[in-house]
């Protein structure tokens, strides 16, 4: 046996870590779109994989996946259970491994690892708000065994029906993105849709957050898709470079696209678009050309941007589209693979349409496409309805908007004023200085207490709304949030391209205390401000003794 290369080693091995960075990743993509108080639970959802499916695949998925064919193509056999004899390098495999290649074999078990983890995760993003955890650990578990591990022998083991057909699929459109959306339609079925939807929704608590996950996403998959080859040369630098010009493009139409139909191209968009890109050219990123990943990503961009619609047309609950990113471009991508495919990249790939090499590698993607989507839905459907028998996989329809604290008894964020206050006996390092004193009320002097609604816009400027009450006479003056019922709604944009009508309009509450002979310059000060006579309101006061 010859000796392992210490370059491939290497690169195999940073490229596992790249994917491994893949999940968190995943989970502040997803973290950022949901509800304020489901936060917590949404990167759970994700993280938890990390943990369960690492164990499923040492001691039976990868043996499942990449054992020897145990004769029917479906699936390897249990000879390597728990890893307990591991002597050689992984076996040739039809798309990236011929006799040069000498890694370790734990260095492929740890890239392969990495893949297993983060393709049932992708299902948490359809699932928002609705997943009982304990349930779905337990579908974890089950599914990286029953459904991921024989789709990745089909397709990655060069016993694999499919490998031996002659379908391609470099780096997961059909193992990871293909499988994990055909999970997504089975377990939307049974799980049901959120309370109200598609009537209402929520918009997401933080954007930044979304973005700084597609960056880690977009950073990933240079590994996800570079080292299929598990080499560190050419051909992991065709992949790479592939990768990132179908994000680029795809981001470019899918913003051209929210230009013209929405009239905005926001940057929610952008990263919609660029993990789209990335999802359709992950079958074909080492077997086509740099031109013809542009035009993968561009029809990614196009075509996944139009399937934000499926959901509708399935009355399906996908809560942040994942059947239009992942699933669509998944399918996408393998079928643009039967006309882009180039064996001048790659001589183990093989001509596409384009390339003079007939329909006949089209036909072998469309079965693939058909037969992982088909196996997929219905092992899904099958866990999915066991777990929630079982032991349940839909949360209770009351948690559904509270799931941070229902599940964690806690909350993402702690931003109020209430709930920064020290509590009894909280441990302190600092002595925070003495608060400046605030405004008195001059003993037997008659106050008023006024209250009234600003547009948040025209009160933008806190030191300017301050210094105006107080030259008008205000002794104290606070400021809080509010909202108020509106006769006609006003659009509330979403992500994507969606809005609602939101029936609450925000706006800010100023309460002043002001002597009594200054109420009618605090009012007319608060009219300049635009606040309504009719929102407004005066009251008497009564000083309390010390």
């Amino acid at each position: 046996m010859s000796a392992p290369n210490a370059g491939d080693t290497a690169w195999v091995l940073v490229c596992a870590g790249l994917v491994l960075f893949m999940t968190p990743g995943l989970a502040a993509f997803y973290g950022g779109m949901v509800r304020t108080r489901n936060v917590l639970a949404m990167l759970q959802q994700n993280m938890i994989a990390l943990g369960v499916v690492s164990l499923t695949w040492v001691l039976v998925g990868y043996t499942i996946a990449f054992g020897d064919d145990a004769g029917s193509g479906l699936f390897g056999n249990l000879e390597l259970f728990g890893l307990t004899d591991l002597k050689v390098p992984p076996a040739p495999n039809l798309h990236v491994v011929d006799g040069r290649i000498t890694i370790p074999t734990l260095a492929f078990v740890l890239f392969q690892m990495m893949f297993a983890v983060i393709t049932p995760a992708l299902v948490t993003g359809a699932t928002a708000g609705r997943l009982k955890f304990g349930g779905w650990v337990l579908f974890l578990a089950v599914w990286s065994i029953v459904v991921y591990a024989p789709i990745a022998h089909w397709l990655w083991h060069p016993g694999g029906w499919l490998a031996k057909f002659g379908t391609q699929d470099w780096a997961g459109g059909l193992v990871v993105h293909a499988s994990a959306g055909a999970a997504v339609l089975a377990v939307l079925l049974v799980i049901g849709r959120r309370r109200d939807w598609p009537h209402t929704a929520a918009p997401p608590n933080s954007i930044p957050l979304t973005i700084v996950g597609a960056g880690i996403l977009w950073f990933g998959w240079f590994g996800f898709n570079g080292g299929d080859g598990l080499q560190a040369n050419g051909l992991a630098a065709q992949a790479v470079l592939n990768t990132h010009l179908a994000a680029a493009a795809a981001m470019l139409v899918w913003l051209a696209l929210e230009r013209v139909t929405d009239g905005h191209s926001t940057v929610v968009g952008a990263v919609s678009g660029a993990v789209a890109g990335l999802a359709t050219v992950t079958p074909t990123a080492g077997y086509v050309n740099a031109a013809s990943a542009v035009a993968i990503g561009a029809l990614a961009g196009l075509v996944c941007h139009f399937a934000l619609k499926l959901k509708y047309l399935l009355r399906l609950d996908d809560a942040l589209d994942v059947l239009a990113v992942h699933f669509v471009g998944g399918m996408l991508g393998t079928l643009l693979l039967g006309l882009f495919g180039n064996r001048g990249v790659n001589p183990l790939g093989a001509d596409g349409l384009f390339l003079g090499g007939g329909g006949g590698l089209l036909w072998r993607q469309l079965v693939g496409v058909v037969s992982v989507v088909a196996f997929s839905f219905v092992l899904t459907w099958l866990i999915a309805a066991g777990v929630q028998a079982l032991i349940g996989l839909r949360v209770p329809p009351a948690d559904q908007e509270r799931l941070d604290q229902a599940q964690q008894g806690a909350d993402a964020y702690h931003l109020g004023g209430v709930t920064s206050l020290t509590a009894p006996g909280a441990p302190r390092r600092r002595t925070a200085p003495a608060p400046a004193g605030e405004p008195s009320v001059p003993q037997g002097q008659r106050v008023r207490v006024v209250t009234a609604l600003l547009e948040p816009d025209p009160a933008a400027n806190s030191a300017d709304l301050r210094d105006a009450l107080l030259r008008a006479g205000a002794i104290s003056v606070i400021v809080s949030d509010a909202a108020v019922a509106t006769t006609t709604p006003q659009t509330s944009l979403l992500p994507r391209g969606y809005w609602q009508d939101q029936p609450l309009a925000a706006r800010l509450r100023v309460t002043v205390l002001v002597g009594a002979d200054g109420v009618g310059a605090v009012l007319d000060e608060l009219d300049r401000m635009g606040a309504r006579r009719a929102d407004t309101f005066v009251q008497e006061a009564e000083r309390v003794q010390s």
